[in-house]
C-alpha cells in the first residue's frame, strides 16, 4: 500500500464564476444543484471540492452568507470531502465581499490567488450570442474586458493573515510564473506555512498558455523556489483539462477537474455532471497504476485541521 503522500489528490471545481447558465444545461447554478453535484463528485473520487456560490433565483455568482452556509452545511451532511472555499469569487467582487463567507465559515482550505491579472471571459460571448437564458450573462462576460482581477500584495497578506488565524490552509492559485515568485516572497517573509499546496493554472485568457512546455517550465520554477517541501496540482482550462491533468500526474502532481474549468467530457460532448469528469480522470490514473487519495489522506498530505474544526 502506498503512503498517503504518494497518492494522487483529485480536486473537483464544481461551478466557478466564469461559465454562465446558457453554456450548459448541466452546469450547477443553484445551491441545491451545487450540493447534489459536489456530493456525487466526492462519491466518484474527489477528495477536495472547490466551491463557489450561486444565487438560487438569478443563478449568478454570489458571496451571500446564507447561500454559502446552505451549500457548506448541505455538503457536510453528505460527504467527508475537504470543502475548499474560493476567495476569488469573481472579478467584480471587492476583497471584503470575497472574504466575508470564508471568515465566518473557517473552512479547512481556501483558494488564494497570487497576483492581480487580466482575467478574460468576454471571448466566450460569440458562441452564445442571442441564446442567453438570463439578461445578466452577456454583461457579466463583457465586464471582464475592462476589469482587473485584483489580488494585490496587501490583499494576499490580508487573506493569509485573517483566514490563517482560523487555521485555514490554502490552495495557492498561480496563473503565471510571476505568481510563483510572489508566493516565494510570502514564504520568505514567513507568511505561508508548510506543507504548501500550489495549483499551477494554464489556459486562462490573461495567464500562461496551455502547452506541455509551459507546464514543465512552471514545475521547474516551483522546484527551484520551493524545493521538495510543497505539493502541487494542475488546472487546465477547456479542452486541455484532461490531457494536462494526466501529464501532471505522470510528473508526480495532483489533478483538478470540474465544470468550473471545462464544460466537456470529450471532444464536442458536454459533461452531464462534475462526477463524470472525476470518473474519467480517476479511470485514467488508475489505468496508470496510480492510487487515489481519500479525503482523510488528502488532509494528512496537506496538513489540514479537519472538518470538525470548521464553523459550519
Amino acid at each position: 500500500m502506498k503512503k498517503p503522500s504518494e497518492k494522487v489528490i483529485i480536486t473537483c471545481a464544481i461551478t466557478g464564476g466564469a461559465h454562465t447558465p446558457t453554456m450548459s444545461p448541466y452546469l450547477p447554478v443553484t445551491p441545491s444543484a451545487i450540493v447534489d453535484q459536489a456530493a456525487e463528485a466526492a462519491e466518484a473520487g474527489a477528495a477536495i471540492l472547490h466551491l463557489h456560490a450561486r444565487d438560487a433565483k438569478t443563478e449568478k455568482p454570489t458571496g451571500d452568507m446564507d447561500t454559502w452556509f446552505q451549500i457548506l452545511r448541505g455538503l457536510k451532511q453528505r460527504t467527508n470531502a475537504v470543502l475548499n472555499m474560493t476567495t476569488g469569487g469573481s472579478t467584480l467582487m471587492s476583497i471584503e465581499d470575497r472574504l466575508a463567507a470564508p471568515l465566518a465559515a473557517k473552512p479547512e482550505l481556501c483558494s488564494c490567488n497570487m497576483g492581480s491579472m487580466n482575467f478574460g471571459t468576454y471571448h466566450m460571448i460569440p458562441r452564445h450570442q442571442g441564446k442567453w437564458k438570463h439578461g445578466w450573462e452577456e454583461e457579466h462576460l463583457e465586464a471582464s474586458r475592462g476589469a482587473i482581477f485584483r489580488n494585490t500584495f496587501a490583499d494576499i497578506e490580508t487573506i493569509l493573515d485573517r483566514l490563517g488565524a482560523n487555521g485555514t490552509r490554502f490552495e495557492f492559485e498561480c496563473y503565471d510564473v510571476g505568481h510563483l515568485y510572489t508566493l516565494a516572497h510570502m514564504v520568505d517573509r514567513g507568511l505561508v506555512k508548510m506543507p504548501m499546496f500550489v495549483q499551477l493554472i494554464l489556459g486562462t485568457l490573461g495567464g500562461i498558455g496551455v502547452d506541455p512546455e509551459n507546464l514543465v517550465f512552471m514545475k521547474k520554477t516551483a522546484d527551484k523556489l520551493f524545493g521538495e517541501n510543497y505539493r502541487w496540482s494542475v488546472l487546465a482550462g477547456g479542452r486541455h483539462q484532461l490531457n494536462m491533468a494526466t501529464m501532471a500526474a505522470t510528473m508526480g502532481g495532483n489533478v483538478r477537474v470540474g465544470m468550473e474549468d471545462s464544460l466537456y467530457a470529450g471532444k464536442g460532448r458536454l459533461a452531464t455532471s462534475n462526477a463524470e469528469q472525476v470518473r474519467i480522470i480517476r479511470g485514467i490514473l488508475e489505468s496508470l497504476s496510480m492510487e487515489i487519495a481519500t479525503p482523510d489522506e488528502a488532509r494528512e498530505i496537506l496538513g489540514l485541521k479537519g472538518g470538525d474544526q470548521t464553523a459550519f
